[in-house]
C-alpha cells in the first residue's frame, strides 16, 4: 500500500506556475437542507446502490460505518482520484478510531434506514484547453467576477451556467478537455473539494482577478487581462461540488464535451454546494504555451 502510494505522490506534477489566473467560487459546507427521498436527480428513490455502493457495515462489525465506495466516470485517476479516494480513506480511519459520525445504513429493500440530508456528495472536475484566439471567454469570466454575486447559491448557479455556456460558445476553439467526478461521503466532501481547488490554484502564479464568496479582487484595468495579453491557449477548470448525482462520459470528442458541459452547467441551486472557476491566462502579457498547458493540466486529452 505504502509504496503504491509514493508512486501516485511521486507522479503528482510540480506547479508550473506559468501564468497569472483569474477565479470565482464560493459556497458552504457547513448546513445540508432537508432533501426529499428522491434525492439524486433522477426522479426515484436514492437507493444505496448510487454511484459505487453503500455497504451495510465494514468487515461484518458492528462499528455503524457503511464505507462508501467512491465512483469515478470520466477518468478518476491521477491526483483527482488519489484526493477523493484518500478522503474516503481518511474519514473510515476516523471512524474506527471512534472519531466519525455515523451515515445512512440501508435496510433489506435498498432504501437508506435512518435517512440523513448530508448524504453522498458528487465533486466533479471539467478542464478545457482552449486556443488563445478564445478571448471573448476571458472577457465573459472577467465580466462575472466584476458582477456575480458569489454569497449565494442563486448567484454562483448563475456564474456555473455562464461559465458552461461561454464554454459552450466556443466549440471551434477547443483542442483539450478532461472531465472527473467522484463521490465522497458528507463528512469529508468540504476538506476533498479544498485540496482540490488548492492544487488548481497552486497552477497560478498569481490570482490577478478573483470573486468569491462575495468578496472581489482586481489588480486594476492593466492586470487583469488587458487586450496585449497573448498566450497559445486558455485553460479552464470548473470544479463542482454537488448533492445531486453527476455522470460524465469519457471525453474522447466534442460531443462528449458538449454533454458534460452540459450535465454540469445543469445543477440546481439546491444541490450545489460549492464552485470554483479557475482560468490562465489572465494577466496582462502572460502566455500559456502547449508545453506549459500539458505540464499544467496532464490529465487532458486532445479531442
Amino acid at each position: 500500500m505504502v509504496p503504491a502510494v509514493l508512486a501516485v505522490l511521486l507522479a503528482i506534477p510540480k506547479p508550473t506556475l506559468a501564468a497569472s489566473g483569474g477565479r470565482i467560487g464560493g459556497g458552504s459546507f457547513r448546513s445540508a437542507p432537508s432533501m426529499p427521498r428522491s434525492y439524486g436527480g433522477g426522479g426515484g428513490s436514492y437507493r444505496g446502490n448510487y454511484g459505487g455502493g453503500m455497504q451495510r457495515g465494514y468487515g461484518g462489525g458492528g462499528i455503524g460505518f457503511p464505507f462508501i465506495v467512491p465512483f469515478f466516470f470520466g477518468g478518476g485517476g491521477g491526483l483527482f482520484g488519489f484526493l477523493v479516494l484518500m478522503a474516503v480513506v481518511g474519514l473510515l480511519v476516523n471512524a474506527l478510531r471512534g472519531g466519525g459520525t455515523a451515515l445512512p445504513s440501508r435496510g433489506d429493500g435498498g432504501e437508506l434506514s435512518g435517512y440523513r440530508p448530508d448524504g453522498p456528495v458528487a465533486i466533479a472536475q471539467l478542464q478545457v484547453g482552449l486556443l488563445a484566439s478564445a478571448k471573448d471567454l476571458q472577457a465573459d469570466l472577467r465580466g462575472l467576477a466584476a458582477s456575480a454575486d458569489t454569497s449565494t447559491n442563486a448567484g454562483l448557479q448563475r456564474v456555473l451556467q455562464d461559465t458552461t455556456l461561454a464554454l459552450l460558445r466556443h466549440p471551434d476553439l477547443w483542442v483539450y478537455a478532461n472531465a472527473e467526478v467522484g463521490q465522497v461521503p458528507f463528512n469529508a466532501a468540504e476538506a476533498t473539494f479544498n485540496r482540490l481547488s488548492m492544487t488548481e490554484r497552486s497552477k497560478l502564479r498569481s490570482e490577478v482577478t478573483s470573486n468569491v464568496a462575495g468578496k472581489r479582487l482586481s489588480e486594476g484595468p492593466t492586470a487583469a487581462g488587458a487586450a496585449d495579453a497573448t498566450s497559445d491557449f486558455i485553460a479552464v477548470t470548473v470544479l463542482v461540488a454537488s448533492r445531486s448525482r453527476l455522470v460524465l462520459k469519457p471525453l474522447t470528442g466534442s460531443e462528449e464535451l458538449r454533454e458534460a458541459l452540459r450535465v454540469i452547467g445543469s445543477v440546481p441551486s439546491n444541490d450545489l454546494l460549492a464552485l470554483e472557476v479557475i482560468w490562465q491566462p489572465e494577466g496582462a502579457g502572460d502566455v500559456l504555451s502547449t508545453e506549459e498547458l500539458l505540464t499544467a493540466y496532464p490529465d487532458l486529452k486532445h479531442l
